[in-house]
């Protein structure tokens, strides 16, 4: 059967992620330069070799363009089995709150019915040895922010993780779990009962292809995808070290707004999330207040819908800035890492342009590093 254009695309574009140590940063710049993972591959050598960071060993590696294709292939007929949906880079699926970073990524594998762009999300972490208070503070978070209709991203690990998921279904909440596992199977599999339930409203997401061996140390690398598609993260017990630690201090250097529970002092499992709050790392969570105020959230699913703004002439402004208001007059808000990102500024230039441009009275800037047109 001849395959579709996107399929064609997709096929190419999964070849090229397989080609071993060609990280993300590689693939994202082969595609700028190139316009798609097929062109890179049939393109002239001597053009092929002027895209920065292409050396002799990947222009030698082009030649095994048919293995690629057909291990490609391969991946693309596993996820058809399992029935798992794959999630270029380059797709509109892909999810914008992860998009922006460097590590970001190239493909992403989901099952279930899942929303990776959703109009707000809390993700949700601690420790695999919660108590019996953590695990009712948990239902308590998430039933206090039932009303605002987030989706819930976490882990499905023991402990805090699973009782957030659960507690998501139980309120109706849509419920994300970024596994560090492949998605032909569960892990732990003493979960399978909750995932299977959640994939009607959320389900599953994995960064590694069907077959991948189980590794411990793809579930420190998961923590990025978890703190990158939430809006917020709360911390509800953590130790002193462990994932939950990594996940919130991936958060915050994302920029994103981190929440701690605070807890006894002379409770093993409280220590992490009072370090983090005693560190000015994350903030103290009391109440599902403190998350309205920080992400100005409303209750319920209804957008806002502003007058558009008269339009700017954006040719009385430098090139850098015309290329932030276009992109701000293209989108309802974006959040300052995203705006790098799509504008090709970086963030310390960008953040002097954006002030520049609030003080104007253009833009004005929201809860979570986000900016609008004013």
């Amino acid at each position: 059967m001849q395959k579709t254009t996107d399929e064609t695309k997709l096929l190419y574009s999964i070849a090229l992620s397989l080609i071993p140590q060609l990280g993300p940063n590689i693939f994202k710049t082969i595609i700028s330069y190139c316009g798609s993972a097929q062109e890179f591959f049939n393109m002239a050598r001597g053009k092929a070799a002027k895209i920065p960071g292409i050396g002799p060993k990947l222009l030698e590696i082009r030649k095994q363009k048919l293995e690629f294709l057909k291990k490609a292939e391969k991946v693309m007929a596993d996820c058809s089995k399992h029935q798992i949906n794959i999630h270029c880079y380059l797709d509109k699926s892909y999810p914008t709150r992860l998009k922006s970073y460097l590590d970001s990524p190239v493909l992403l594998f989901t099952k279930g019915n899942i929303n990776l762009n959703p109009e707000k999300s809390i993700g949700i972490v601690g420790t695999r040895n919660a108590s019996d208070y953590g695990k009712l503070t948990t239902r308590k978070i998430v039933e206090s922010l039932a009303p605002f209709q987030p989706t819930v991203i976490s882990g499905l690990a023991y402990g805090i993780d699973i009782t957030a998921h659960r507690a998501a279904l139980d309120f109706g909440l849509p419920t994300i779990s970024v596994l560090g596992n492949s998605l032909e199977s569960i892990y732990p599999a003493t979960h399978n009962s909750t995932a299977n339930k959640m994939m009607e409203n959320g389900g599953l997401l994995s960064e590694y292809k069907v077959g991948t061996v189980l590794n411990a140390n793809n579930f420190p690398a998961r923590n990025r995808i978890i703190a990158a598609l939430s809006d917020a993260l709360i911390v509800v017990e953590a130790a002193k070290r462990g994932g939950a630690l990594i996940t919130a201090e991936i958060a915050y250097s994302y920029n994103r707004e981190v929440f701690a529970v605070p807890g006894n002092l002379q409770n093993t499992y409280s220590e992490g999330c009072n370090n983090l709050i005693k560190s000015m790392k994350a903030s103290i969570y009391t109440g599902p207040k403190d998350i309205q105020e920080a992400l100005s959230w409303e209750t319920g699913n209804k957008k806002k819908n502003p007058e558009k703004p008269n339009k700017i002439d954006l040719s009385k402004f430098p090139i850098e800035e015309q290329t932030i208001l276009k992109l701000l007059s293209d989108n309802q808000e974006l959040e300052i890492d995203n705006l790098s990102w799509q504008s090709q500024i970086p963030v310390s230039q960008l953040a002097s342009l954006l002030l520049n441009l609030e003080f104007q009275g253009l833009i004005k800037s929201f809860p979570g590093k986000k900016y609008g047109l004013s």
